[in-house]
Parts: structure tokens; sequence; C-alpha cells
């Protein structure tokens, strides 16, 4: 039995993920267990977890894979550095320090950091680095149901490469081409994110999601200062409006001119229909870029499957349009597809492309509806609720699928913590807060009662893959929630004259459609298919169609914001008690806000 441990750590969203003999065991990020969100240190409780969850010795693994390769990335810092000089050098007199005493040797750094996990730990020559593209496309391509495949990878920036295409066949992966740093699309996505004032590596959903309520009037002035695409999507970004490269923020004081304003504070100044429209703007540069190198690929290869991933990969709205326009037969996109997933993807790339090993492809993916993480027992589970001295009740399986149904039909919002823990950043049925799609109160109370967010964030309907084409423009599976369809024209209400003028976010609170609490204000939906593949989670459902002729529900991570996703049956509670949740269910508990009076978390 071959045991490959593969880590992402470093930059953000660290990681860890075990497989043997090819086989995906377990993955888990760090952050579900710092509760640090985006959490970039050494995964060592993701370690931990996956040790224990295979009942495996630190010692008894064969190899450690390491997501990237520490000395291709010092270059690139060197170079650019040099390239740019004298501008940065501040920057740059703070950086090599940190790079000399620490990063450029990250060996053994690991291995220190493996010793604290186990001191008896012996490298003997275990550790191996992998590269950063290769990783994902390695993450994309393996657990594909794909023998075939073009794989697309975009991100910020690996070492050098920021866009790469390879392609996949049965058990070996080629790179082809790729675009190198400054040149990068999840850098100019960023370069909005910053402006538009949210958080770089993490808000960039957020714009996503704004987008919508504005009007793409920046395209033509993006274009023609900003980017220079090429007709097979090649792009080159013009540095002179950029600071990413060699100084502490995304954009400079041109960038600030040719919009004509500062960027957002977002302590100080709220959204405004300018930021819409930015929002907008870069999406829809980005949607046609995406399009157009899909189109190249097509062409180029003449290959009917597409593999993607990078942090690009999880801008599901351009994913659907690539879809929507059937330049593939097929798509698949790793559910961790950012640097979460490039631990999978070193460990898979190691054994397959490296060992040569064979794969075994079924129709369905290999990441097991990406339930990877940590599960807790009915028993555990109780154990737990008694200690905090939580009021619970225990029921059966059809039980607790009524009485759940009944508590979304009432409005209600609900936690619900099931079977194994999600590896990526969406909730899937394992760690999720649902409610009643029909419901037009629905998206308000969840984003300001439940997750103290923005208003504008839309939810995710979770439907059953078998009633799929008669609510949403989608015929395809979409089973990590990574692809954006209409609502079909049947379920939309009617707009007054009144609503249709509507602008910004006074589109917020129109009813659209007969679901409208997952429904965006552009009649799009970020779309998950439930099969029974997701256990208890399809059968919630089924038994909420059942009751009310709709087989879709709204499903969001169970977390409230700047924290990650829950984990422990602990962080559950917590979050229940410190939101208007109503109802908590965990495994077969059942809690009611109500019924909690004393509780005690110091022996967690």
């Amino acid at each position: 039995m071959t045991k490959i441990l593969g880590i992402s750590a470093f930059y953000h969203d660290s990681a860890a993920s075990l497989i043997e003999n090819g086989i995906i065991i377990a993955a888990a990020q760090e952050e579900r267990f710092s509760r640090k969100k985006h959490d970039n240190r050494f995964p060592k409780n993701a370690i931990k977890f996956l040790l224990e969850n295979s009942n495996c010795k630190l010692n008894e693994i064969n190899k450690i894979i390491f997501y990237e390769k520490p000395f291709l990335k010092f270059e690139r810092l060197l170079e650019t550095y040099i390239a740019f000089s004298p501008k940065g050098f501040k920057q740059f007199s703070k950086a090599i320090p940190i790079w000399l005493k620490e990063k450029l040797f990250q060996k053994k750094q690991i291995i220190n950091f493996l010793k604290e996990i186990d001191n008896s730990f012996l490298p003997d020559n275990k550790i191996l680095f992998s590269e950063h593209h290769f990783s994902h496309a390695a993450s994309a391509f393996y657990p594909s149901p794909f023998n075939h495949a073009v794989i697309l990878t975009a991100d910020g920036v690996g070492e050098w490469a920021t866009t790469t295409v390879a392609v996949g066949n049965s058990n070996k992966i080629e790179m082809k081409k790729e675009i190198e740093f400054p040149h990068s699309l999840g850098l100019f996505y960023s370069a909005f994110t910053y402006y538009t004032g949210f958080k770089v590596n993490g808000g960039e959903y957020k714009l996503m999601g704004l987008a919508p309520y504005g009007e793409p009037k920046f395209v033509k002035t993006i274009l023609d200062n900003l980017i220079d695409v090429k007709d097979d999507g090649s792009f080159r970004l013009n540095q002179d409006y950029f600071d990413y490269a060699t100084g502490l923020t995304m954009t400079n004081k041109k960038f600030n001119n040719l919009f004509g304003s500062l960027p957002r504070n977002p302590d100080k100044e709220d959204i405004s229909q300018f930021h819409m429209d930015i929002g907008a703007s870069v999406q829809k540069v980005t949607e046609e870029i995406m399009l157009k190198i899909a189109r190249n690929l097509r062409s180029e290869y003449g290959i009917e499957n597409l593999c993607l991933a990078g942090g690009v990969a999880l801008n599901c709205v351009a994913n659907g349009k690539i879809l929507k326009e059937k330049i593939f037969k097929n798509i698949w996109i790793q559910p961790a597809a950012g640097d979460a997933g490039g631990s999978l993807g070193a460990a898979l790339g190691y054994w397959h492309n490296e060992l040569k090993m064979e794969r075994s492809i079924s129709n369905t993916d290999s990441m097991k509806c990406s339930y990877l993480g940590p599960e807790y027992s009915n028993d555990k589970i109780k154990d737990i609720l008694i200690d905090i001295g939580a009021k619970f009740e225990t029921l059966s399986n059809d039980k607790l699928f009524d009485f759940t149904t009944d508590k979304l039909i009432e409005g209600k919002a609900v936690g619900w913590f099931q079977n194994k823990m999600e590896f990526g950043p969406r909730a899937l049925g394992g760690r999720s807060i649902l409610g009643d799609a029909r419901s037009s109160e629905m998206q308000k109370k969840l984003n300001l009662k439940v997750k103290f967010r923005e208003s504008f964030r839309p939810f995710a309907p979770a439907v059953l893959l078998e009633d799929v084409n008669e609510w949403f423009d989608l015929d395809t599976e979409s089973p990590y929630m990574l692809l954006v369809g209409k609502v079909k024209e049947d379920k939309l209400v009617e707009q007054t004259s009144d609503q249709k003028l509507a602008k910004g976010l006074e589109k917020l609170n129109i009813v659209r459609s007969k679901i409208p609490a997952v429904t965006h204000v552009d009649n799009s939906a970020r779309i998950q298919t439930v099969t029974t593949e997701n256990g208890n989670y399809y059968d919630l459902i089924k038994s909420f169609k059942k009751k009310t002729g709709c087989p879709v529900i709204v499903n969001t991570s169970f977390n409230i914001r700047g924290e990650p996703p829950v984990n422990t049956p602990i962080d559950a509670y917590k979050c229940f008690m410190a939101t208007d949740l109503d109802v908590l269910v965990l495994g077969n508990c059942i809690l009611e806000k109500h019924n909690q009076i004393n509780f005690n978390l110091d022996n967690e």
C-alpha cells in the first residue's frame, strides 16, 4: 500500500490530502481546524486529521509532495524586482531577508513542522516538490471522469505561470503552453476586487455576486487601457496601471485616475452604483477572455472534454458561459479549485505522472462528492451535546427528514451538519445552512441575521438532479456548485414596469421567480445538483419535494462572516447560538433555539 501525502501552504488556503494507491482517502483545509479563514500556515491540524482518520503514522507515509517549487518562485521574485528597478526597492529589501531565512529553505521548514507532529519522523528523501500549475492541472484531470481532456488552469500566479494549458491522456499530463507573470487573469480580477473595497484572495466571489447589479459601462476603458486581449484569449496587462508586481497594493494612482476615483474604503464608504458598474465590467471582460481561450483550445486540440482548476475556475458565472456555448461536450471543475486543491493534485500527480500508475476511470468523478473531511458519529455527537448541556432530541431518519422539512416550510433557518465535511470552499450538504427557496424573505434573513454579511450576496439552490431541467436552464450535472444557469422562463414572475426600471440595490427585494431566495437579479443561480450519492442531504430534499412539490432548497455554507465553515459539533453549536438560526440538525440530533437555556462550552 503506497501512501502519498500532498501539502499546500504558505500563501493562502493551506491544506493536506492523502491518497492510497491512487485512491483519494481524505483531504481538509487548515482553516477548518484553526478557525482562521484562509489560513496560510503549515497544515499541521489537517495532517493530524489525515493520519488519525487512516490510522497511519507519519513514518508510514511513502512520499510527501509539496504543491509548488520555492526556488522557481524565488527566481520570479528576483527577476521581477530587477525588471522593475528601482521601483519597489523598499518592498524588495523587506522580502529578501524573509526568503533567505525561511522560504528558500522550505524543505527544512516542512521537516521541522512534520517533526512537531511526530518527533520520530524520518524524512529519508520522502519530501518532493511539484510545480504549482502542474499540481492544479493534476487536481482537475486525475479525479475527473475523462480519459482524455484539455486542462485549463488560471489563477493569480504560481512560480512563473499564471495561465496554463495541458492535455491529459489516461495517466499522463503534458503541459503545453503558458502565460507568465506579471500577466495574470487572476491578479487582474483581484485588482478590481481590491479597488471595489473587498479583500484580495477572499473577496473575489463578492465582486462576482455584485456584478449583476451593475452595467458593464467600463468594458471599453478596460480593454483600451488595462489589458490587451488577442483572438485566442491570450493577454497582456499594462503594468503602468498596476502595483502588485513590486508594491504593497494591487492598483496605483494612474489606475485611480483612469476611473476617476480612489479605491473604496469599506470602513467609510458604502457600495455605490459606480462600484457595481466596475464589477459588471471586469466580470464581462473576464468572461470574454475565458470564452476566447475555451474556443481556441477546442479548435486547436479537437478534444471534447475540458477540465478547469485554479482560482479563476471558481468564477462559476464564467464557467456557466463556457457551458452554455457548448464549446466542449463535457466540463469538469475541481471543487477545491484554489490552492487547497493543489495539495491533492501534488499527490495524484506523483502517483500517476511520476510513478506511471494507471487510472481507474468511471462515469462519475473520484472526489466522493467532496466529502473528504472529518465525520462524527451520532454517539459522539450525543456525548458532546450532553457534555455542554444542550437540549436535544434524537430522531430516526424518516422522522428527521419529516421534522426538518416542516421547519423549512415554516420559514426556519436550519443548520445542517451531516456525515463528512466538504473539501473546498462550497457547502455541499455536509456543513450547510438550509432554507426554503420559495420564501421571499429568506435571502434577507440569512444574509443579515444569520451570516451577518452584505445584503446583496446571492444564495445557491440545491436541486434534485432529476428535476434540474424543469427548474433551470442546465442540461448537465453541477455537483460542486461551480456552474451558473438561468431559472426557467415558466418559473419566473412577471415584473412591473417600475420593477424593470430598478437600478443597483433597488433590484434586491424584487421577487423574480417561484424560488426568489435563490434567484439572482439577472435571473441566474449558482446551482448544486444533488443525487443519492449525497446521502441524507438527497433524502431531505426528496422529503421537501414530496410535501411542497418543489425540489429546490437554499444551501449556503455553515458559518458567519469572517469565519470558515464549521468543522466540529461544537463549532456548529456556537454558530447556532450566536446567530438567528432557528434549528440545528447534528446527525440525527435536532435542537431548537427556544429550548436552549443553559449551555456551557468550557469543556470543548
